[in-house]
Parts: structure tokens; C-alpha cells; sequence
């Protein structure tokens, strides 16, 4: 079994997202369906009919009609549908990010996942029944404007994406999204940025502190007075996430996957590995592959 990152590919690139309708029979096990991915879209699931199962590293979730779940920005995850059994659902895939318009960009620290993912929001969607309808209907309109290709249906499709995120903001009782609410987007956005482009070798906090425009001593209280960990911890789970996916899309080595996400020290690698997800590399790679 292999993973691969899915392009996603745009019905309007304008709108930054693919929303589609999907019904699949189960009459067969699908190599496709059964298959690890991920992309940097964030992805909505609304079961309309049947049951739906979405497997990641750490959940399983059972879908059943009207119900929604999100996965957060490259996170690993796969669709099962059971021989045998029928299901109809929307998916939609998007860029939240040219949604952020001068109103909303106060907003934006809110969806990076600068810590956590958003599928962590599953957790108050599964009890909150009204919150899933309220999502469900707008994924359906927007799958309806999309389809549909009403004159004017772009402005609709953005006020569509607006309200979910409303919905999102407004009943998160768990404080989910509110973790990253003082996050100056414009100021950690372009460090995120070269911390993924570096990952693979030294992140020099130094040259980080001159693109956010700030003095090395300044910039460290800040990223850990506005994210809640150091830098070092930050980059740390980076390079754990990275080396995750590398875990189930190839079959380098350990020691090979370590120094390419830029951890040589194997003991060093060994402690984070199990520290962020409570098992041995080898453990989450006999877990993913079987």
C-alpha cells in the first residue's frame, strides 16, 4: 500500500476549491478508496446517503447520512467504502486562505493550524447535531452554486465559505480555533512558510527573526508568547509530521527519513517520534501499512 499527495484540481481557480458529489456501490475493494493521501486543501465530508468511513493515523470515524467531519491541511487520511455497501456524499476541498479579504483578515490565525490541525473540531461536530445540518446545508449550496454556474454564483460561493467558517468560530466551545486568535497572520505566515522550506536541513532562527522583522531575543518570546511552545518545539513537530507521511509513502529507512527532515541524532529522532505520537516509528509504519 502506497500514499501520495492528491492534486486537487480547481473547478474555478478564483474560488480555490473542488466540491463534488460521489456515490460508490462497494461491489469491489477499491486500491483507490483504500489508499493513504493527503493535500494542503482542508476537506469537508457530508454523508448523504449510506455509510461512510474515513480512516487517519489516529481515528476512525463511521459517517452515517447527514453527517460532517473536517480534515485539517495535509493531514494523512483514507475513504472505506465496505463491500457491499452504498454511499452517497459531497466533498468539498478548499483554500481558505484567499477567503481572508481586509474584514477577515483579523480572523485568519484562526484556520492556519499553526498547532493543531482542525480535525480536532470533529470532536464538537459529532455532538453538536445542529452545527453538522448548519454545515451540511451550506456544503450543499455551495455544490449546488458550483454545479450550477448561476450568473453571480462566485459571490455566493464565497459568502457560502464565509458562513462555514462562521459556524466554525461560533461553536467552538473547546477553544479549538481560539488557540491561535493572536496570531499575526502576516507576521508567522512567511516563517511557516521557510520552516517547510527548510525543513530538510538547518532552520536558522536568526535568519526567521529578520523576516518577521523582529531582534532573535524578540522573536522568540513572541512566537512562544502567540503559538504557546517555543520554536524549537514548533519546528520539531514539523519535522515529525513530515517524517510520518515519508514513513508510509516510500520504504527508506528510519535512519534515511530522520536526516531528511533534518534530525541525524537517532536517538534524538527516536524521543520526538514517540513523544508526538506514543509509538515507535516502526510501530506507526507496520500500524499505517496494515
Amino acid at each position: 500500500m502506497q500514499i501520495y499527495q492528491e492534486p486537487i484540481h480547481y473547478q474555478n481557480p478564483q474560488l480555490c476549491l473542488k466540491v463534488w458529489q460521489f456515490a460508490a456501490a462497494g461491489d469491489v475493494d477499491s486500491a483507490h478508496q483504500l489508499q493513504w493521501h493527503y493535500h494542503k486543501e482542508i476537506e469537508f465530508i457530508l454523508v448523504l446517503d449510506g455509510v461512510h468511513e474515513i480512516h487517519t493515523p489516529s481515528q476512525n470515524y463511521i459517517l452515517k447520512p447527514g453527517e460532517v467531519m473536517v480534515l485539517g491541511s495535509s493531514q494523512l487520511h483514507r475513504g472505506v467504502t465496505r463491500k457491499g455497501k452504498y454511499v452517497k456524499y459531497i466533498v468539498l476541498h478548499v483554500d481558505l486562505e484567499p477567503y481572508f479579504d481586509a474584514a477577515m483578515m483579523n480572523y485568519m490565525g484562526y484556520f492556519m493550524e499553526v498547532l493543531k490541525p482542525l480535525d480536532e473540531l470533529n470532536d464538537i461536530l459529532e455532538r453538536n447535531r445542529s452545527l453538522q445540518e448548519e454545515i451540511g446545508a451550506i456544503m450543499q449550496a455551495i455544490h449546488d452554486e458550483v454545479m450550477g454556474k448561476e450568473k453571480g454564483y462566485e459571490i455566493a460561493v464565497s459568502m457560502h465559505i464565509k458562513h462555514l467558517m462562521l459556524a466554525l468560530l461560533r461553536h467552538d466551545d473547546r477553544n479549538v480555533l481560539a488557540a491561535h486568535q493572536q496570531v499575526d497572520a502576516s507576521v508567522i505566515k512567511p516563517v511557516i512558510q521557510y520552516i517547510d522550506n527548510h525543513l530538510g536541513g538547518k532552520v536558522d532562527m536568526a535568519e526567521v527573526s529578520k523576516i518577521a522583522g523582529m531582534s532573535y531575543v524578540y522573536f522568540s518570546k513572541y512566537f512562544k508568547k502567540k503559538t504557546g511552545v517555543s520554536f524549537t518545539e514548533y519546528v520539531n513537530r514539523k519535522r515529525i509530521a513530515t517524517a510520518k507521511r515519508l514513513l508510509v509513502m516510500s520504504d527508506r529507512t528510519v535512519s534515511d527519513i530522520a536526516g531528511s527532515v533534518g534530525l541525524d541524532n537517532m536517538a534524538h529522532f527516536y524521543e520526538l517520534f514517540k513523544r508526538f505520537n506514543g509509538c515507535t516509528p516502526k510501530q506507526f509504519r507496520d500500524r499505517m501499512l496494515n
